[in-house]
């Protein structure tokens, strides 16, 4: 198996022991790929949930962006439920992870089709 293999196992493990849910392999997978070379990057590969500007810039790029949702305070709220349901404890959220709950949340799935 190569690294980002290795990785989507890690990212699959955090959602079912920190999450509590059943990853769909598939979507995790390009999920991750649609993160691209970040997933490599132990800065980028991270979220920091604490961080208002972080979390901005998710909803600017990723939900509005790459999953094409109008501005809301839904995406915010949505944002707050992911870091809920990863723990705000837990202090690497990966990026891999919060976009694919990001993604299932909002019903997203087609844009990986």
């Amino acid at each position: 198996m190569g690294k980002r293999d290795d990785l989507i196992a890690k990212y699959a493990d955090d959602l079912r022991n920190k999450c509590g849910m059943e990853p769909d392999m598939a979507l995790l997978t390009k999920v991750t790929i649609g993160c691209g070379p970040a997933i490599y990057n132990d800065d980028a590969s991270t979220v920091a949930g604490s961080q208002p500007a972080e979390l901005e810039t998710i909803k600017k790029n990723f939900l509005m962006k790459k999953l094409g949702l109008a501005d809301g305070p839904e995406l915010m709220d949505g944002i707050n439920a992911a870091i809920e349901t990863y723990g705000k404890s837990e202090r690497s959220k990966y990026r891999a992870v919060m976009y694919y709950m990001l993604t299932k949340r909002f019903g997203k799935e087609s844009v990986y089709g």
